[in-house]
């Protein structure tokens, strides 16, 4: 996580440098302390009271304008990561250089800290052989390069250069500062309300919006793990995450019970529906004619079978939205469907659970129970995957 992180943001003079607005965002949602520093040429792109808003701190720029004599060296030494985007080929020549010019890249060259560096220039550039040759010395350095995508640049034209998308940044600052203890793990998690036709227009389905699960597939991969996600939402997924799609309760039971036995941990986020009609029409139903009633029958509840099917060394993690009787019910989903850990929240409370992006839960296991308060949803994927990590080595013990 990047939850109380020290992040210096470096932002360099190109056209990708507004897209640093919506980097640093991101960083301050999830609790990072980001401490921006502009050159002079990003100024000509991005004004400086922007990113001073949204910082933890006022843009810096300068080495000899600053309270603090010797900014760069306070700065290298108290971050826990260096992020450059957008990096452009005069700021990847001058770092692989090691020239310091201006208070980045001297702050680049007092660090000891993980640098994550984001190219943005056009093709040409990207590809010319002196930029090619001053990555690959920053790579063999220890940086991390997010390399850009393609798609229309800045002169209207197309191809390999434009900035690599926000998700792809963060993802790569996560993995830098944070401790990958479910590396050897493979986790599979399910995300989404299923959707249970009535007709070819029609479903029966839930208010779940997937952040939940989400959450957790981009927490476990940040943390290592190798992870696959079964949505039945439209969400871009995490980067590093590897997506199947399902739709019906049927759907996400195919799915998940045929490759059940590959994986480590099975974490069931998803609000698999309870009911579903029991002759679906496969013509609209039209109002005319006037159908007064829904025949409905039980989906299968294939949880209990992953609960009862699971090796001896194997995670399955269920999940209980109450409205009433919270602790009653989720230890009685615990016990009835043979899961290690259940996570229960109450969703009739304010700001939790469907389409929120916070949650307040209770995990409970067999040899343990506990409460996370409320806090984001990313904050609430972590405390499960502790509490995941926790069982898993009792159970190796």
């Amino acid at each position: 996580m990047v939850s109380g992180k020290k992040v210096v943001l470096g932002v360099t003079g190109g056209i990708a440098a507004y897209k640093a607005v919506e980097v640093c965002r991101r960083l301050i949602d999830n609790g990072a302390h980001v401490v921006p520093i502009m050159t002079s040429g990003a100024k000509r792109f991005l004004g400086e009271a922007t990113l001073s808003a949204l910082a933890s701190e006022p843009v810096k720029s300068s080495l000899w304008d600053d309270e603090d004599p010797i900014p760069h060296t306070t700065l290298g030494q108290e971050a826990d990561v260096v992020l450059i985007a957008p990096a452009t080929a005069r700021l990847i020549g001058t770092y692989a250089a090691g020239i310091s010019n201006d208070l980045l890249t001297a702050t680049l060259l007092a660090s000891r800290a993980p640098v994550v560096l984001c190219p943005a220039m056009h093709t040409e550039m990207w590809e010319h052989p002196a930029v090619q040759e001053n990555i690959r010395t920053l790579q063999s350095r220890g940086v991390t390069i997010v390399a850009p995508e393609d798609g229309k640049l800045a002169g209207g034209d197309i191809g390999k250069g434009r900035l690599a998308s926000t998700n792809a940044i963060f993802s790569a600052v996560e993995r830098t500062v944070t401790f990958n203890d479910l590396e050897e793990l493979k986790i599979l998690v399910t995300a989404g309300g299923t959707r249970e036709p009535i007709d070819p227009v029609r479903f029966i389905t839930n208010r779940s919006s997937g952040k939940q699960g989400y959450a957790l597939a981009e927490a476990a991969v940040a943390r290592g793990a190798a992870v696959t996600l079964v949505t039945t939402v439209e969400r871009e997924a995490p980067v590093g995450v590897d997506v199947l799609c399902a739709e019906t309760a049927n759907d996400l039971r195919s799915v998940v019970m045929s490759c059940a036995d590959n994986y480590d941990v099975i974490i069931m986020a998803a609000a698999v529906a309870d009911f579903q009609p029991s002759m679906p029409e496969d013509r609209k139903i039209k109002k005319s004619e006037q159908v007064i009633s829904l025949d409905i029958e039980p989906t299968h509840d294939f949880l209990v079978d992953l609960g009862k099917g699971k090796s001896p060394n194997q995670i399955v993690v269920g999940f209980a939205a109450e409205t009433d009787d919270l602790e009653k019910n989720a230890i009685d989903k615990l016990e009835r469907k043979n899961l290690d850990l259940i996570v229960a929240n109450d969703v009739s409370a304010p700001n939790t659970g469907f389409s929120y992006d916070t949650n307040e839960v209770l995990l409970i296991s067999n040899e343990d129970q506990s409460t996370v308060p409320f806090s984001s949803k990313r904050v609430v994927a972590d405390k499960i995957l502790d509490a995941i990590l926790e069982l898993r080595n009792n159970k190796n013990r």
